[in-house]
């Protein structure tokens, strides 16, 4: 005897695959999920970094300051504990502006007095103390992704503003002034490019 056993019915729909439309509303919900990854998360990482970053710069602005207030106000002085002042009418003149960075032969490690600093850049791997000491972290250069630089000029009057460059376009006026008043400017430029600058006085006592 034959038994007509009912045919169980087939759901087509479970046995196929995502729909085009499926497929469009994911790949738009996955845009919008990114999208706020991006807009929300991504920034709050970079924050996140920005307190440690500031902190390392101003420790390393300190650093360099440490480092260039030690020393003399200028070549033509005394250096420690001595009579004679650059400017002075029985002195020679100070060093001119024009004149200021490294004098011919020096090296960080034997600058002596602080106008020898104009023009120092470092970066990098390349931060180090006056002994050519890079500071590392977990093996990496501490300072990788920032750079120093320092600048020194002449503003007897303090007004902010290069007593040899007086309209401010980076060209100096004459190139002989000299001043008893140095100015002394570190800028720091932290990984997202932030700069922090810091400045000091030095005055010909």
């Amino acid at each position: 005897m034959l038994v007509d056993f009912p045919r169980k019915k087939s759901n087509n729909h479970n046995e196929q695959g995502f729909t085009l439309i499926e497929m469009i509303a994911g790949i738009v919900v996955f845009g919008v999920v990114i999208g706020i990854i991006g807009t929300i998360i991504i920034p709050q990482t970079k924050q996140s970094f920005d307190p440690l970053w500031q902190i390392r710069a101003t420790e390393l602005s300190q650093s360099l300051y440490n480092e260039i207030n030690a020393k003399g106000f200028d070549e033509k002085s005394d250096f420690v504990g001595g009579m004679t002042r650059c400017n002075e009418p029985t002195a020679p003149a100070c060093t001119p502006s024009g004149q200021f960075g490294p004098d011919t032969g020096e090296s960080r490690a034997t600058y002596d007095d602080i106008d020898d600093y104009h023009g120092l850049n470092l970066s990098n791997a390349a931060i180090s103390d006056s002994q050519g000491f890079t500071p590392l972290i977990n093996g990496a250069a501490m300072y990788q992704g920032f750079t120093a630089s320092v600048s020194v000029m002449y503003d007897d009057n303090l007004n902010g503003v290069n007593d040899d460059d007086l309209n401010g376009n980076g060209v100096l006026d004459s190139g002989t002034l000299v001043g008893n008043t140095k100015v002394i400017t570190i800028t720091i430029i932290t990984p997202n490019n932030d700069p922090i600058r810091s400045s000091f006085i030095r005055r010909n006592f």
